[in-house]
């Protein structure tokens, strides 16, 4: 047995766990294309349809485009960072297994029960917008379910008497999340593919809304631009443009999704790098247009609490002819968001669970299709009650700060691999020697702190209860501490 305090840092071999055969491991399908697709599908979604709006309602006023470009440039330095590692570790897991093999099997756990608390409650955000645009399509249609059924008891709604009530539970939310993990089960090369047509219509979708709702465009809408600070931190001024930057940063978390799939990747150490960096370029491009054109539409006073900010804007247009096909087509996009994020969470957790860090259930593997079926409808229950019960702007600030904290992390462990190991292989390195992950820190840092102090405090309990799990289980059943994987 190690030595306790040494056995927090040990590392995992960089070169271990990257050949899993097909007949014990994943099958490697994904080609460049299909990882793009995945990328855009995934960081294309609630970001963009329904916090862009709250986040310019509550924070930032129409600066939320500059919001966009804050989180973009962190993202920049971060995906040049996960590119390099990608290359270097082509295995699932995404900031899991770069953390094992950079900064020991502590921090590794750390970061690892804190991307599967980012992609869940990223999931469960995802699923309770896609509620939203739901019920706007269902009042078009002239259909008025009790809407109690429809937002969490923590949400306030209006009933079809004029009262308010809270809601009860959040129904279609929990159905989407159902009908995705069906679709998942079915394995990843189906999965892929029926991805990359959301994705295509999704960005028809986001391209017809940008053209022809720019002739509505109002100049007045854009002043002020930066509404000034109201005296509290976060709420308008620089600290809001930060603090809008923080919330919708899970927005970028497409390229950390395309990570956890490198063990099902051709030729990883070429195509993960091209799906990391360009669905990154193509997605900092459509959030500052659409950014652009949504504040310009609707005054960023009304998005308070809006779910569905796009339906909103449609409505102010009165595009009627355009109204129904666009809501549809969102919200059968969404599908492609709560895809990625389904995929990722169990990715993780399979990772984990190859490494003995979590029980062999969450590794198991169906003989067919060789998706982790058990551990896709574990994830399942835990997202359905998420998405339930909690209100969506909770759920977006948690996002952040997970996808934020990987990044952080991700940076150091180049930054470390450089100095360490400075003359080892890298089939891509990220251009500006230390300069990009120091960057990479202190910007994902910059951010992460602006966020609210409720948000930090659900961070540090989900970790001190992943600290409390570690400790239990996979402290003693490590494969570093029973011998089954040579240091």
């Amino acid at each position: 047995m190690p030595q306790p305090l040494a056995a927090l840092w040990r590392r995992k071999p960089i070169d271990s766990g990257t050949n899993d055969t097909a007949e014990h491991g994943m099958k490697r399908v994904i080609g460049p294309f299909a990882l793009i697709a995945l990328g855009v599908g995934t960081t294309v979604g609630a970001g963009l349809f329904s916090l862009t709006g709250i986040a310019a309602a509550h924070n930032a006023g129409p600066a939320v485009i500059l919001a966009f470009v804050v989180a973009a440039i962190a993202c920049g330095f971060a995906a040049f960072c996960y590119a390099e590692l990608a290359s270097m570790i082509p295995a699932a897991g995404s900031a899991y297994s770069y953390a094992y093999a950079t900064l020991g099997e502590l921090v590794a756990w750390i970061i690892g029960w804190d991307l599967v608390l980012e992609y869940t409650v990223g999931a469960a955000a995802v699923a309770s917008s896609w509620s939203s645009y739901l019920s706007s399509i269902l009042g078009q249609w002239n259909l008025h379910p009790d809407p109690r059924w429809m937002a969490s008891p923590m949400t306030m709604v209006t009933l079809a008497d004029g009262s308010s009530a809270h809601g009860w539970i959040n129904l279609p939310a929990m159905a989407a999340l159902v009908l995705i993990v069906l679709l998942l089960l079915r394995g990843i090369t189906e999965s892929t593919r029926i991805n990359a047509i959301v994705v295509v219509l999704k960005l028809s979708v986001i391209l017809a809304f940008m053209i022809f709702c720019t002739p509505y465009i109002q100049s007045a809408h854009y002043t002020p631009f930066i509404p000034p600070n109201t005296g509290e931190f976060g709420h308008f001024g620089l600290s809001g443009i930060m603090r809008a930057a923080g919330m919708i940063f899970f927005a970028y978390l497409g390229f950390d999704i395309i990570a956890t799939t490198a063990q099902e990747a051709k030729r990883p150490e070429r195509t993960m790098p091209i799906g990391i960096l360009g669905s990154l370029m193509i997605c900092t491009i459509i959030y500052i247009a659409f950014a652009f054109v949504l504040t310009g539409v609707v005054d960023y006073r009304q998005m308070e609490n809006d779910g569905s900010p796009v339906a909103t804007a449609i409505d102010v247009t009165h595009l009627f002819w355009l109204q129904g096909a666009l809501k549809f087509s969102i919200l059968f996009g969404y599908t492609s968001v709560l895809m990625g994020l389904m995929m990722g969470q169990v990715r993780v957790f399979y990772a984990m669970s190859r490494d003995g860090l979590l029980p062999a259930i969450f590794g198991r593997l169906s003989p067919r299709t060789r998706a982790p079926a058990v551990s896709h409808l574990i994830f399942l229950v835990v997202t359905c009650l998420l998405a339930g019960l909690v209100p969506i702007s909770v759920l977006g600030n948690m996002t952040s700060i997970g996808t934020l904290l990987a990044f952080v992390l991700v940076c150091v462990g180049v930054l470390i691999l450089r100095i360490r190991e400075p003359n080892r292989p890298r089939l891509f390195k990220a251009p500006g020697g230390l300069i990009m992950p120091i960057c990479g820190i202190i910007s994902c840092a910059v951010v992460m702190f602006s966020l609210d102090s409720l948000t930090w405090l659900r961070l540090v309990l989900w970790l001190i209860a992943g600290l409390g799990v570690y400790a239990a289980y996979g402290y003693k059943k490590s494969k570093l501490t029973t011998g089954e994987l040579s240091r």
